[in-house]
């Protein structure tokens, strides 16, 4: 049987990257999903993309920053599915390594607005939704960079700390209703967003031989990794799993 069969997800973020390979792992392990990114045409694709392969997809442009626009997504998935089970907060905005007093409050504003915010307002508008159905699960993309920071990404490492411990706060209010709050902490992932992290436009081989040498297993994260990773907490496997950041770093925080 198909882990998600009959479930209804929303993945942010699932234009591209780990969003969209969730939202493709989703829809092929039985679920509805709601594909839901800041650009409409890459929020398309993905949407296209499953129900190409047979499965039920719903492209929706939003802003994650924006509370009207988080409202108004759960309330489109609701109104077609009739519920949610699944909300993945995975959109996230990059920082190029800079120095801290280099770095604009704008900067700083933008990152926290996306990567913490998002995943607050992304909270507020699923967690009536889940307390009506007395289940559901929040997932939320975090960082090794909350975990084990790296120099010059002072504000990235900052607001995805945050969101780990946002995940220990919800998991505990909302266990009485039955929801589970995981985050997952991904070291460097090969995505569009690898270059800004670099601090390059473009992605090259020293700086991936850099990379690689402070994973343990030898190589950066795939999309799919975090798809895995997502699909095992999101199933009934992962039934007492709450609370938890859970490193797929290949052993670069240990």
């Amino acid at each position: 049987m198909m882990k998600l069969q009959d479930k209804v997800a929303l993945v942010t973020g699932a234009g591209s990257g780990i969003g969209r390979a969730t939202a493709l792992l989703f829809a092929q392990e039985g679920a509805k999903v709601a594909v839901v990114d800041l650009r409409e045409d890459a929020a398309k694709a993905t949407a296209e993309q499953i129900e190409r392969a047979g499965g039920q997809a719903l492209a929706i442009r939003a802003d994650v920053s924006r509370a009207g626009d988080n409202q108004s997504a759960v309330n489109h998935v609701v109104a077609r599915w009739g519920r949610l089970d699944i909300f993945y907060a995975n959109a996230g905005a990059p920082q190029r390594p800079t120095s801290v007093e280099d770095v604009d409050e704008t900067t700083f504003d933008e990152i926290m607005a996306v990567n913490v915010k998002g995943v607050f307002l992304g909270a507020k508008y699923a967690a009536p939704i889940f307390k009506r159905q007395r289940s559901g699960v929040l997932l939320i993309t975090g960082s090794t960079s909350g975990i084990r920071p790296r120099p010059g990404v002072q504000c990235y490492s900052a607001s995805k700390g945050a969101v780990h411990a946002l995940a220990k706060s919800l998991a505990l209010e909302l266990a009485p209703f039955g929801v589970r709050v995981v985050a997952i902490a991904p070291v460097a992932t090969e995505t569009p967003m690898l270059a800004s992290f670099m601090g390059k436009e473009q992605v090259d081989e020293e700086g991936l031989t850099r990379y690689r040498g402070t994973i343990p297993l030898g190589r950066l994260n795939r999309p799919e990794d975090l798809a895995r990773a997502a699909l095992f907490l999101a199933s009934d496997d992962a039934a007492m799993i709450t609370g938890s950041t859970v490193e797929v770093d290949g052993g670069r925080c240990i």
